[in-house]
């Protein structure tokens, strides 16, 4: 499936909106734009999840792996809105905290 990726700045916040699945397909994709968003001038950065309906591991580990690169850089990354199912994945593999999940953000 397609990954449709928005992405907006407000002020020192970078927004990241994912709308698909999240799977070894398009995982780089996740990664290059959540990337672009850490190398920019950005103090938080959101990945809205409210219209991703299912990721797999490939795409938790760029996920796990932005969020370390995030506070070793002193950037806010939360994941934000995710889908009750999306959340459960993260929940029994144990990264919620590590992706500071949010329902409101």
């Amino acid at each position: 499936m397609a990954l449709d990726i928005t992405v907006t700045h407000e002020a020192d916040k970078c927004i990241v909106c994912v709308n698909g699945e999240v799977d070894v397909s398009n995982a780089a994709e996740l990664r290059s734009a959540l990337e672009a968003a850490l190398t920019g001038d950005t103090s938080k950065i959101t990945a809205d999840f409210s219209d991703v309906s299912y990721i797999d591991s490939t795409g938790i580990g760029v996920l796990v792996g932005i969020a370390h690169r995030a506070q070793e850089a002193q950037v806010v990354f939360v994941v934000a809105h995710p889908q009750k199912n999306v959340a459960r994945v993260f929940d029994l593999l144990g990264v919620t905290e590590d992706l500071n999940v949010r329902e409101n953000d």
